[in-house]
């Protein structure tokens, strides 16, 4: 029973986070032009696929020299292992759950729409736990306001 309520709760905090951040980047915050937000719905599929096909031999090369430097990192200090650490993870994770938006993406899901906000929510979370405190707020509300503007194409 416990599992069901703290599965309730999270979903209940996001959408209440989304709610309030709807209320800012949409109602309070001057709009995108209409062709513009279109434009970004068109091209936002093409654009995954390309950055994510783009990014790939790059990822997969830099966990080859994460697998060789991290030991390196740790010895460091174990605030820099952990950062070094941590940052691959999220970066990871963002990127599957990106990848996993774009079949939905190019029907216009709104669940295509919830995954690029989970992954816009864990990459404020890793500039959060990295201190990257520019990421956080310049990168986080960027991505929140474009994809904010867009939502509505998103059935």
């Amino acid at each position: 029973m416990a599992k069901s309520t703290s599965s309730s709760d999270w979903k209940s905090m996001v959408t209440q986070l989304e709610s309030k951040l709807e209320y800012y980047l949409v109602d309070k915050a001057p709009s995108i032009p209409k062709e513009w937000r279109e434009l970004i719905v068109k091209i936002l599929p093409w654009l995954s696929v390309i950055m994510i096909v783009m990014a790939l031999p790059l990822i997969l090369a830099v966990f080859g020299l994460a697998a060789m430097f991290s030991p390196f990192a740790y010895i460091a200090g174990t605030g820099y292992g952990t950062g070094y650490t941590l940052t691959w993870v999220f970066t990871l994770a963002i990127v599957v759950i990106e990848a996993l938006a774009i079949p939905g993406l190019f029907k216009k899901a709104k669940s295509a729409w919830s995954l690029l906000f989970y992954a816009a929510l864990l990459g404020a979370v890793q500039n959060l736990v990295v201190f990257n405190l520019g990421g956080l707020i310049i990168g986080t509300l960027l991505s929140l306001y474009i994809l904010f503007q867009v939502k509505e194409y998103y059935k």
